[in-house]
Protein backbone atom coordinates (compact mmCIF):
# COMPACT_ATOMS: atom_id res chain seq x y z
CA UNK A 1 0.00 0.00 0.00
CA UNK A 2 1.31 3.49 -0.90
CA UNK A 3 1.95 6.25 1.56
CA UNK A 4 -1.04 8.31 2.75
CA UNK A 5 -0.76 12.04 2.05
CA UNK A 6 -2.90 15.14 2.23
CA UNK A 7 -3.46 14.53 -1.49
CA UNK A 8 -5.40 11.35 -0.61
CA UNK A 9 -7.76 13.35 1.61
CA UNK A 10 -8.51 16.51 -0.35
CA UNK A 11 -7.32 15.76 -3.88
CA UNK A 12 -5.01 17.85 -6.06
CA UNK A 13 -4.89 21.57 -6.61
CA UNK A 14 -5.88 21.68 -10.25
CA UNK A 15 -6.99 23.65 -13.28
CA UNK A 16 -10.07 22.08 -14.82
CA UNK A 17 -13.53 20.76 -13.99
CA UNK A 18 -12.82 17.14 -13.02
CA UNK A 19 -10.19 15.48 -10.85
CA UNK A 20 -10.45 12.25 -12.86
CA UNK A 21 -10.66 13.72 -16.35
CA UNK A 22 -8.39 16.72 -15.84
CA UNK A 23 -6.01 16.40 -12.88
CA UNK A 24 -5.66 12.63 -13.33
CA UNK A 25 -5.05 13.12 -17.05
CA UNK A 26 -2.28 15.65 -16.38
CA UNK A 27 -0.64 13.16 -14.04
CA UNK A 28 -0.96 10.32 -16.57
CA UNK A 29 0.76 12.45 -19.21
CA UNK A 30 3.44 13.40 -16.70
CA UNK A 31 4.07 9.75 -15.79
CA UNK A 32 4.35 8.79 -19.45
CA UNK A 33 6.89 11.59 -19.94
CA UNK A 34 8.89 10.37 -16.93
CA UNK A 35 8.87 6.81 -18.29
CA UNK A 36 9.99 8.09 -21.69
CA UNK A 37 12.81 9.95 -19.92
CA UNK A 38 12.61 13.07 -22.09
CA UNK A 39 9.92 15.18 -23.68
CA UNK A 40 8.80 13.14 -26.70
CA UNK A 41 8.60 14.40 -30.25
CA UNK A 42 5.58 12.29 -31.24
CA UNK A 43 2.63 11.07 -29.19
CA UNK A 44 -0.37 8.94 -30.14
CA UNK A 45 -3.00 8.80 -27.40
CA UNK A 46 -5.72 6.13 -27.58
CA UNK A 47 -8.61 7.11 -25.30
CA UNK A 48 -10.79 4.38 -23.78
CA UNK A 49 -14.29 4.42 -22.30
CA UNK A 50 -15.27 7.59 -20.47
CA UNK A 51 -12.06 9.31 -21.56
CA UNK A 52 -13.10 8.77 -25.18
CA UNK A 53 -16.79 9.63 -24.67
CA UNK A 54 -16.63 12.75 -22.50
CA UNK A 55 -12.95 13.55 -22.19
CA UNK A 56 -12.85 16.40 -24.68
CA UNK A 57 -15.62 18.27 -22.86
CA UNK A 58 -13.77 17.82 -19.56
CA UNK A 59 -10.47 19.02 -20.99
CA UNK A 60 -8.88 15.55 -20.90
CA UNK A 61 -7.09 16.01 -24.21
CA UNK A 62 -5.46 19.27 -23.13
CA UNK A 63 -4.64 17.82 -19.71
CA UNK A 64 -2.85 14.82 -21.21
CA UNK A 65 -0.84 17.10 -23.49
CA UNK A 66 0.00 19.33 -20.51
CA UNK A 67 1.37 16.35 -18.62
CA UNK A 68 3.50 15.33 -21.59
CA UNK A 69 4.91 18.87 -21.57
CA UNK A 70 5.87 18.50 -17.91
CA UNK A 71 3.14 20.71 -16.45
CA UNK A 72 1.59 20.15 -13.03
CA UNK A 73 -2.13 19.96 -12.25
CA UNK A 74 -2.27 23.61 -11.11
CA UNK A 75 -0.49 25.05 -14.15
CA UNK A 76 -2.46 27.99 -15.57
CA UNK A 77 -1.16 27.16 -19.06
CA UNK A 78 -3.13 23.90 -19.34
CA UNK A 79 -5.84 25.48 -21.57
CA UNK A 80 -3.05 26.48 -24.01
CA UNK A 81 -1.32 23.08 -23.94
CA UNK A 82 -2.01 22.27 -27.60
CA UNK A 83 -0.57 25.60 -28.78
CA UNK A 84 2.49 25.12 -26.57
CA UNK A 85 3.00 21.59 -27.91
CA UNK A 86 2.80 22.89 -31.47
CA UNK A 87 5.34 25.59 -30.69
CA UNK A 88 7.72 23.05 -29.15
CA UNK A 89 7.41 20.63 -32.08
CA UNK A 90 5.49 17.93 -30.19
CA UNK A 91 3.23 16.11 -32.66
CA UNK A 92 0.00 14.89 -31.00
CA UNK A 93 -2.64 12.53 -32.37
CA UNK A 94 -5.76 11.38 -30.50
CA UNK A 95 -7.99 8.42 -31.31
CA UNK A 96 -10.61 6.26 -29.59
CA UNK A 97 -9.81 2.62 -28.84
CA UNK A 98 -11.35 -0.21 -26.84
CA UNK A 99 -8.53 -1.25 -24.51
CA UNK A 100 -10.45 -4.18 -23.04
CA UNK A 101 -11.26 -4.87 -19.40
CA UNK A 102 -9.74 -1.74 -17.88
CA UNK A 103 -10.91 1.28 -15.91
CA UNK A 104 -13.17 3.57 -18.01
CA UNK A 105 -10.72 6.47 -17.58
CA UNK A 106 -7.82 4.77 -19.35
CA UNK A 107 -5.43 5.90 -22.05
CA UNK A 108 -2.71 4.18 -24.05
CA UNK A 109 0.10 6.63 -24.75
CA UNK A 110 2.58 5.74 -27.49
CA UNK A 111 5.63 7.99 -27.47
CA UNK A 112 8.66 8.44 -29.70
CA UNK A 113 11.66 10.55 -28.70
CA UNK A 114 14.21 12.39 -30.82
CA UNK A 115 16.41 9.30 -31.13
CA UNK A 116 13.58 7.14 -32.46
CA UNK A 117 13.13 5.23 -29.21
CA UNK A 118 9.52 4.22 -28.62
CA UNK A 119 7.63 3.48 -25.42
CA UNK A 120 4.00 2.53 -24.86
CA UNK A 121 2.37 3.37 -21.52
CA UNK A 122 -1.12 2.33 -20.43
CA UNK A 123 -2.55 4.15 -17.42
CA UNK A 124 -5.83 4.92 -15.68
CA UNK A 125 -7.16 7.88 -13.71
CA UNK A 126 -8.75 6.14 -10.75
CA UNK A 127 -10.37 9.07 -8.95
CA UNK A 128 -9.38 12.12 -6.95
CA UNK A 129 -6.49 12.81 -9.31
CA UNK A 130 -4.88 9.47 -8.47
CA UNK A 131 -3.43 7.40 -11.31
CA UNK A 132 -2.22 3.88 -11.90
CA UNK A 133 0.19 2.87 -14.66
CA UNK A 134 -0.85 -0.61 -15.77
CA UNK A 135 1.43 -1.31 -18.70
CA UNK A 136 4.85 -0.41 -20.05
CA UNK A 137 5.41 -1.77 -23.54
CA UNK A 138 4.29 -5.42 -23.48
CA UNK A 139 4.48 -5.83 -19.70
CA UNK A 140 1.79 -5.44 -17.06
CA UNK A 141 2.86 -3.25 -14.14
CA UNK A 142 1.30 -1.42 -11.23
CA UNK A 143 2.91 1.97 -10.61
CA UNK A 144 1.06 4.69 -8.71
CA UNK A 145 3.71 7.41 -8.95
CA UNK A 146 4.09 7.67 -5.17
CA UNK A 147 7.67 6.37 -4.94
CA UNK A 148 10.96 6.57 -6.77
CA UNK A 149 10.71 3.62 -9.13
CA UNK A 150 13.28 1.49 -10.91
CA UNK A 151 12.05 -0.50 -13.91
CA UNK A 152 14.39 -3.20 -15.23
CA UNK A 153 13.83 -5.25 -18.38
CA UNK A 154 15.96 -8.38 -18.14
CA UNK A 155 16.51 -11.88 -19.40
CA UNK A 156 14.78 -14.36 -17.10
CA UNK A 157 17.90 -15.90 -15.58
CA UNK A 158 18.79 -16.97 -12.01
CA UNK A 159 20.51 -14.36 -9.85
CA UNK A 160 19.53 -11.21 -11.73
CA UNK A 161 17.10 -10.00 -9.05
CA UNK A 162 19.75 -10.53 -6.37
CA UNK A 163 22.36 -8.62 -8.41
CA UNK A 164 20.05 -5.63 -8.89
CA UNK A 165 18.84 -5.46 -5.30
CA UNK A 166 22.42 -5.80 -4.00
CA UNK A 167 23.51 -2.80 -6.05
CA UNK A 168 20.59 -0.79 -4.69
CA UNK A 169 21.35 -1.83 -1.11
CA UNK A 170 25.01 -0.90 -1.49
CA UNK A 171 23.98 2.75 -1.88
CA UNK A 172 21.87 2.69 1.32
CA UNK A 173 18.61 2.99 -0.59
CA UNK A 174 15.62 1.37 1.08
CA UNK A 175 13.31 -0.79 -1.06
CA UNK A 176 9.64 -0.17 -0.25
CA UNK A 177 8.23 -2.90 -2.50
CA UNK A 178 9.15 -4.97 -5.54
CA UNK A 179 7.28 -6.92 -8.22
CA UNK A 180 8.66 -9.21 -10.92
CA UNK A 181 6.74 -10.46 -13.96
CA UNK A 182 7.83 -12.44 -17.00
CA UNK A 183 6.59 -13.43 -20.44
CA UNK A 184 7.40 -17.08 -19.84
CA UNK A 185 10.15 -19.12 -18.21
CA UNK A 186 13.56 -18.29 -19.67
CA UNK A 187 12.27 -15.37 -21.77
CA UNK A 188 12.07 -11.69 -20.80
CA UNK A 189 11.16 -10.48 -17.33
CA UNK A 190 10.32 -7.09 -15.88
CA UNK A 191 11.33 -5.93 -12.41
CA UNK A 192 9.61 -2.95 -10.77
CA UNK A 193 11.28 -1.72 -7.57
CA UNK A 194 9.86 1.18 -5.57
CA UNK A 195 12.26 2.91 -3.19
CA UNK A 196 12.12 5.55 -0.48
CA UNK A 197 15.04 7.50 -1.95
CA UNK A 198 16.08 8.39 -5.48
CA UNK A 199 18.02 5.70 -7.33
CA UNK A 200 21.72 6.53 -7.19
CA UNK A 201 22.96 7.35 -10.74
CA UNK A 202 26.12 5.27 -10.21
CA UNK A 203 24.05 2.27 -9.12
CA UNK A 204 21.76 2.72 -12.12
CA UNK A 205 24.77 2.78 -14.45
CA UNK A 206 26.06 -0.48 -12.96
CA UNK A 207 22.62 -2.10 -13.24
CA UNK A 208 22.49 -1.17 -16.93
CA UNK A 209 25.84 -2.91 -17.45
CA UNK A 210 24.72 -6.25 -15.98
CA UNK A 211 24.88 -8.88 -18.77
CA UNK A 212 21.28 -10.01 -18.32
CA UNK A 213 19.81 -6.48 -18.22
CA UNK A 214 18.41 -5.17 -21.48
CA UNK A 215 17.13 -1.83 -20.21
CA UNK A 216 16.80 0.00 -16.88
CA UNK A 217 15.06 3.28 -16.15
CA UNK A 218 14.62 5.36 -13.01
CA UNK A 219 11.25 7.10 -12.72
CA UNK A 220 10.80 10.01 -10.35
CA UNK A 221 7.59 10.17 -8.27
CA UNK A 222 4.81 12.56 -9.19
CA UNK A 223 4.75 15.84 -7.28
Amino acid sequence: MGRSTVFDLIGPVMVGPSSSHTAGAVRLGAMARKICGVQPLEAVLALHGSFAETGKGHGTNLALIAGLLGMRTDDERIPQAQDIADAQGLSIHFKSEDLGDVHPNTVKISLKDGEGREVVVIGSSIGGGRVKIQGINEFRVEIMGDYHTLVVLQNDLPGVVAQVTSLIASTQINIAQMRVSREKKGAHALMVIETDQAIDPAALALIKKLPAVNEAMAIEPLE
